[in-house]
């Protein structure tokens, strides 16, 4: 099943005949691969790991799937096509990355819903790129197609960081955000009262969701010795954690997850201030899961923390797997759980 925006690029199937074909950031489909019916040959950078995922099984000679907030090469391409960010700071960068990548004269598609903000595109197209031109309106999304027309600069990381300084109970830290990347340039309130309340922690501790690394940072600057591992679904966010941890000079492993399939072993600790977007919609679906999993993931004594929405379901979900479980702290607007693993 192809999203929205999949199904009217499917439906300009002419502008992919014989080209080389990169697409970026695009949705929970196989459209890249439906694209090999026309094209040569397609390239597909996920900023999603769980996007990724699912392409990845159908690489082959003709598809190469990547993750990450870069391409791993600098192949060029006679096409690039961008699916419109959910975090619309984001659109700036991956028009730059586009263009590194496309061929001089190459074309580009931006395609996304209606109520996703791509109707802005034609004033945020940066001016290495002829006007955009609408191509297609359909299945409530838009098709803009555009032409590259002059060297883009090459992309600079740093170029698309907000670095600031964040005061928290364990003391000062650099933040490094890219864009994209959710930020307030403050100690939100959910993060402040699990900060407010953190216990001392031992060993081996997972920050799940890590973002931009406000947690594990504080973890580190009131335990250095803990041996932190950064786990998130977002390229950009696993990238601003990085930026975050050498700004500090602090270390931790940090690596993408879909959920904890991706993690080995077991913890002494696991915190989180958990996501619950997807996209433009709010779920608990991430977060559910994340409950579900992490009983069979600590340690005996092992400690484990979130802080919460108060309006989101979460204390059911928690009750059935960890049976007693304490909420240690709370305000008007969020609930922090705490349990510790017997043993």
């Amino acid at each position: 099943m192809l999203t929205n925006p999949s199904q009217i690029l499917l439906r300009n199937s002419d502008l992919f005949v014989d080209q080389e074909v990169l697409v970026l950031n695009y949705e929970a489909d196989l459209l890249p691969k439906r694209l090999l019916e026309f094209a040569n040959r397609v390239e597909a950078l996920a900023l999603d790991y769980h996007h990724h995922l699912q392409l990845q099984p159908h690489g082959g000679d003709r598809l190469n799937c990547s993750f990450g907030h870069k391409l791993p090469h600098e192949a060029s391409f006679d096409t690039v096509v961008i699916y419109f960010p959910k975090a619309k700071p984001l659109a700036p960068y991956l028009f730059n990355l586009a263009a590194t990548h496309l061929k001089p004269g190459g074309r580009l598609l931006v395609v996304g819903e209606n109520k996703g903000g791509i109707k802005s595109l034609p004033k945020l197209l940066p001016d290495y790129f002829a006007p955009a031109m609408k191509r297609d309106n359909a299945r409530h999304c838009l098709l803009y197609s555009s032409q590259l027309t002059a060297k883009a600069p090459a992309i600079v990381l740093q170029d698309w960081v907000s670095q600031y300084e964040l005061e928290t109970p364990q003391g000062q830290i650099s933040i490094c955000n890219l864009v994209g990347v959710f930020s307030e340039k403050r100690l939100d309130p959910g993060t402040q009262l699990l900060l407010a309340h953190l216990p001392t922690l031992t060993g081996r501790v997972l920050d799940f969701g890590c973002g931009a690394g406000v947690i594990t940072a504080a973890l580190l600057k009131a335990q250095p010795e803990l041996a932190l591992e950064c786990i998130d679904i977002n390229a950009m966010a696993l990238a601003s954690c990085e930026l975050t941890l050498a700004a500090n000079g602090m270390q931790a492993k940090v690596y993408p997850s879909d959920g904890l399939a991706q993690v080995e072993g077991k913890f002494a600790g696991i915190i989180s201030n958990p996501p619950f977007h997807d996209g433009l919609q709010s779920t608990t679906d991430i977060a559910t899961r994340f409950v579900n999993e992490s009983n069979q993931r600590l340690l005996p004594a092992g400690v484990w923390q979130i802080v919460a929405n108060r309006h989101l379901p979460y204390s059911d979900t928690i009750a059935a797997q960890f049976g007693k479980v304490s909420v240690t702290a709370e305000n008007n607007k969020y609930k922090l759980y705490y349990y510790r693993h017997p043993g």
